[in-house]
C-alpha cells in the first residue's frame, strides 16, 4: 500500500498538543468562584482547546465552518430519495444564504465557506469498482488540507452530497466491523425497503473490496467520496497546524476516522459536535471513545451540529479567562 505512504506519514509526524497549556487551564480551573468541577464538560473543553490551540488562555477569534460537497456514483443503485443533482442545488442555495447552516453561521458567529469538491463528476459506483484511485483520492485530500485558512482558533467541518451516508456507513463497516445491516439508516428520508436496499449495496460493496478493507486509507479510497477525502485532509491539516476540529454528523466523523485507526491518539484534536439522529453514528462515537457535545435528534449534515456547539465552546472560553479567582473576589475557597 505504498500508494498511500505520503498521507501515512503526515500522520505519522502528529504532535501530541501542549500539555503545558492544558495543565495550566486545569490549574487556573482549581482557583475559580466555584466548586471544583462544578462546571463540568465547559472545563474540560476550556483544557482541550488550550491543549490543541497550545496557549494557557484559549480563545475563538477565528472560528470557520468548511463545507465539502461532492457527489458518488452509489447513488445510482437507489440509496437515496434525492437525485444526485441536488448536491449542486444545493450548494447553490449555501452560496445564496438559503440554508440551515448560513443561520447557525451567524450564530455562532462562525465565518462559513462551502468547497466543491468535482460535484460535476461523481466517484465511481463502489459496488462495480473503485469509488476513487489512489491518485483521485489524494487530489480530494488536498483539496481539503488546502482549505484549512492559517491563524484560525477552531475548524468546524459539514458536507453535502447526496449519497453520502451509504459511503459513510460503508466506510464505518470497514473500520470497525459489521455489515450494512449495523450501519444502513434513513438518509434522506429512505422507508424500511429502501434501508434494506442500502444495506445490501453495502454488503456488495464490503465484499467487492475485501482485499483493501484492513487498510484505512485504501478503504476510503475504494468505498469513500471526494467530500469524505476532503474533510479527512482538513482535519490532517488541522492536526499539523495546531487548529481544534469540531466533526459535524454521521458523515464527517466517519470521514475523519481512518485517523483513529491509523494512530492512536489520531482523533484528539477533534470533537464529535453532535450525535446525529442517522442509524449508525451513536455506534460510530462509541467507536472512537468519545462523547458527542449535543444530542438534538439532528440528522441534517450542512456542519450545523458542529455549529450548533460553537456556542458551548465559547461558553467555555468565556468562563475561564472572565471568572475571577477566590483571591480576586475576595471570596473564601472552603480550603481548610
Amino acid at each position: 500500500m505504498s500508494e498511500f505512504d505520503d498521507l501515512r506519514a503526515r500522520v505519522s509526524t502528529f504532535g501530541t498538543g501542549d500539555a503545558a497549556a492544558e495543565a495550566a487551564v486545569r490549574a487556573r480551573q482549581d482557583t475559580l468562584t466555584k466548586p471544583p468541577g462544578s462546571l463540568g464538560r465547559l472545563e474540560d473543553l476550556a483544557a482541550w482547546l488550550a491543549r490543541w490551540q497550545g496557549r494557557a488562555m484559549p480563545r475563538l477569534d477565528r472560528v470557520e465552518i468548511v463545507v465539502f460537497a461532492g457527489n458518488h456514483g452509489v447513488v445510482a443503485q437507489g440509496v437515496s430519495s434525492f437525485p444526485a443533482e441536488v448536491t449542486a442545488q444545493m450548494v447553490g442555495n449555501f452560496a445564496a444564504g438559503g440554508a440551515a447552516i448560513n443561520q447557525l453561521a451567524r450564530v455562532a458567529g462562525a465565518g462559513l465557506r462551502v468547497v466543491p469538491v468535482e460535484v460535476a463528476r461523481p466517484t465511481g459506483d463502489f459496488t462495480v469498482g473503485t469509488a476513487m484511485s489512489a491518485d483521485e483520492f489524494r487530489a480530494a485530500v488536498a483539496v481539503g488540507s488546502d482549505a484549512v485558512a492559517p491563524g484560525i482558533d477552531l475548524l468546524c467541518l459539514g458536507e453535502m452530497g447526496i449519497g453520502n451516508t451509504t459511503v459513510a456507513a460503508a466506510l464505518a463497516a470497514a473500520l470497525f466491523g459489521g455489515g450494512g445491516a449495523a450501519w444502513a439508516g434513513r438518509g434522506t428520508g429512505l422507508d424500511q425497503a429502501g434501508v434494506g436496499r442500502k444495506a445490501a449495496v453495502i454488503d456488495r460493496g464490503l465484499a467487492r473490496h475485501e482485499a483493501v478493507l484492513a487498510d484505512p486509507l485504501a478503504a476510503a479510497a475504494a468505498l469513500g467520496g471526494r467530500e469524505l477525502a476532503a474533510i479527512l485532509g482538513a482535519v490532517i491539516a488541522a492536526r499539523e497546524q495546531g487548529v481544534p476540529v469540531l466533526l459535524d454528523g454521521f458523515v464527517c466523523t466517519a470521514a475523519a476516522a481512518p485517523l483513529a485507526v491509523l494512530a492512536q491518539g489520531g482523533l484528539d484534536h477533534a470533537l464529535v459536535a453532535h450525535v446525529s439522529a442517522e442509524a449508525g453514528h451513536r455506534r460510530l462515537v462509541a467507536a472512537l471513545g468519545q462523547a458527542a457535545l449535543l444530542d438534538l435528534g439532528m440528522r441534517l449534515g450542512e456542519g450545523s451540529g458542529a455549529a450548533l456547539a460553537v456556542p458551548v465552546l465559547r461558553a467555555a472560553v468565556a468562563c475561564h479567562s472572565g471568572m475571577a479567582s477566590f483571591a480576586e473576589a475576595g471570596v473564601s475557597d472552603g480550603a481548610g
